[in-house]
């Protein structure tokens, strides 16, 4: 059976064999604490090998994904993941969860911080739930965070995944809530920019009343096909913030600043490697 190779940064290549035998995959992974291997979230390995076993062909052949900087991740220890997000649907987020979870240098199951809202989609909800979705809650980020855990967060929310055509690229404004978190918890931060789920699904509109009546940021009018637009996920180095004292407002902005100039230098590299939405 073919095995799939991933480049990164350092211009050598990884051979993922594990990704060949499921048994082997599953055996090898970091086991959380708890009965039968849950965790105290309800994550379990096994019961995201359906999404892998899926994920793995749109992951290599439809949206035939590229990661770089994957080593950047740590094997064990809290983490704040910090990406761009774009797309309608939150496939920058699975893909990336992909990434981390199929690592060859460390494999991290993160736990996403889902919008209060995505508890009230049907089957979505759920899904989300067994892949280790977590709804955005301070204390749960805190206690994730103490359990020496890693936290994927989109900081543009909705802002990001509902934005227009024409802002594609443009990051939306960042919520500080994830700064605080890091410096609250020593947490260092690892910068992500994803390219090509700009293009994945055209919105055509927003039914604003309508979001209005559901309790939804936004009721988007959707082009009716998820092209097999190509995705490139830079994986920057992890960033160590501190501050002697109380921590500020305006502090936190500044920081928060930092790592968007982070992520749109990962983004601008993504545009750069990628010639054609599809690439091969």
């Amino acid at each position: 059976m073919a095995t799939k190779k991933v480049k990164i940064e350092k211009a050598e290549e990884v051979n993922l064999n594990h990704i060949g035998n499921w048994d082997q995959f599953i055996s090898s992974f970091p086991k959380p604490a708890g009965s039968y291997g849950y965790d105290a979230w309800g994550f379990n390995i096994k019961g995201v090998l359906p999404f892998m076993k899926v994920g793995k062909w749109f992951y290599e052949h439809y949206f035939r994904v590229q990661a770089f900087g994957l080593e950047h991740v740590p094997k064990e220890g809290r983490v704040l993941i910090i990406g761009n997000h774009s797309g309608q649907l939150p496939i920058d987020a699975m893909m990336l969860g992909y990434t981390l979870v199929t690592n060859p240098y460390a494999p991290r199951a993160p736990k996403g911080m889902m919008e209060f809202f995505v508890p009230q989609v049907p089957f979505i909800s759920t899904w989300f739930s067994r892949w280790g979705g977590i709804v955005g809650d301070p204390e749960n980020c805190r206690r994730l965070l103490q359990k020496e855990e890693a936290i994927l967060v989109f900081p543009e929310g909705a802002r990001g995944i509902s934005k227009p055509n024409s802002k594609k690229y443009q990051l939306e404004r960042f919520g500080n809530g994830f700064m605080r978190m890091a410096l609250e918890n020593d947490a260092p931060i690892i910068p992500v920019g994803i390219v090509g789920c700009e293009e994945i699904m055209y919105q055509l509109g927003d039914i604003k009343p309508l979001a209005k009546v559901l309790r939804l940021p936004v009721f988007p009018i959707l082009a009716p096909v998820i092209l097999p637009s190509k995705i490139i996920i830079h994986i920057g180095k992890p960033i160590h913030f501190k501050v002697d004292g109380e921590i500020r407002e305006y502090m936190l902005e500044e920081k928060v600043n930092h790592v968007k100039d982070e992520i749109n230098k990962l983004i601008k590299l993504g545009l750069e490697k990628r010639n054609s939405i599809f690439d091969k």
